[in-house]
């Protein structure tokens, strides 16, 4: 598994972000049950920073928590059945891993609603990456029985690993 991970920010939380995005992106590939080997590029940025790219990508003028670009069009949820190996623009003719996507990470919101919830920022870190990876993988939660569904599955990969609310 490759995981590109770069900072368009000077200061950084007192954070282990590697460490802590690898272990949620790896979890959750895992518990997605993913045959593939993959790729993700993860970004962290800060308010103007997502800001931009928010109003760019989603036409969206205000800063958010987290955003994620998948490469694959799921019709169905990680349903690996649908991934075409002959789909030159979802695999890196490199390495030949699967290209999941790219998320961007707000650290300044990292921070802000660690403190809003009452819980570390490792914790907030670890939860936006398991939200975005799931992203990744197709689901959505724009109707309530997605957005239980998914937040099921955000629960047990992060408890999986050791984070709970």
């Amino acid at each position: 598994m490759t995981v590109n991970i770069d900072f368009e920010v000077e200061k950084r939380l007192d954070l282990q972000f590697e460490d802590i995005i690898r272990e949620i992106i790896e979890a959750s590939v895992d518990y997605e049950k993913c045959p593939y080997e993959c790729e993700i590029s993860v970004l962290i940025t800060d308010n103007e920073g997502i800001h931009e790219l928010n109003r760019e990508a989603r036409g969206i003028d205000s800063p958010t928590d987290v955003l994620s670009f998948p490469m694959v069009d799921w019709e169905v949820p990680a349903n690996y059945d649908e991934i075409d190996e002959s789909n030159s623009d979802i695999f890196n003719p490199d390495s030949g891993e699967l290209l999941l996507g790219d998320i961007v990470l707000n650290q300044d919101r990292i921070e802000s609603q660690a403190k809003e919830y009452g819980h570390p920022e490792r914790r907030e870190l670890a939860f936006l990456v398991a939200h975005s990876m799931l992203h990744l993988l197709g689901y959505d939660h724009m109707e309530d029985d997605e957005r239980i569904e998914m937040e099921r599955r955000q629960k047990e990969i992060l408890e999986g690993k050791g984070y709970f609310r």
